[in-house]
């Protein structure tokens, strides 16, 4: 089977993610975030996250604050705190693991205060 195929891989316009591993509490994904790109500024009502970041550099706006996140340390996201990661690289792919932890995952607990992608 092609791995984009798959259920667990999904490619977005900022780049892409994989499920590893999912229970019922609890999701884990790996993110990869293209050069320049960045994720919609959103918060989340049912879940909280922890970004490791494994590979590049993470920019961070954690309710309104931005903070750079080096490769081999990591960023807690608190329920209803409002969220975005970038990629300030040029030439390197941001490669991080998100741990979520909740109740409730689905798409529908996004609410995106600011989207480069008009979604």
């Amino acid at each position: 089977m092609e791995q984009n195929s798959s259920p667990a891989f999904d490619r977005r316009p900022w780049g892409t993610f994989t499920v590893l591993d999912e229970g019922e509490n609890y999701k884990v994904k790996r993110i990869e975030v293209l050069p320049g790109k960045r994720l919609s500024y959103q918060r989340h009502s049912r879940r909280s996250e922890h970004w490791y970041v494994v590979q590049g550099i993470a920019k961070v706006t954690l309710n309104g604050v931005e903070i750079l996140v080096n490769s081999g340390n990591a960023i807690d996201i608190g329920r209803e705190d409002a969220h975005r990661v970038e990629n300030p690289s040029d030439s390197e792919d941001l490669v991080f693991i998100e741990t979520q932890t909740g109740d409730y995952f689905g798409e529908d607990d996004i609410v995106r205060i600011e989207d480069d992608f008009g979604r």
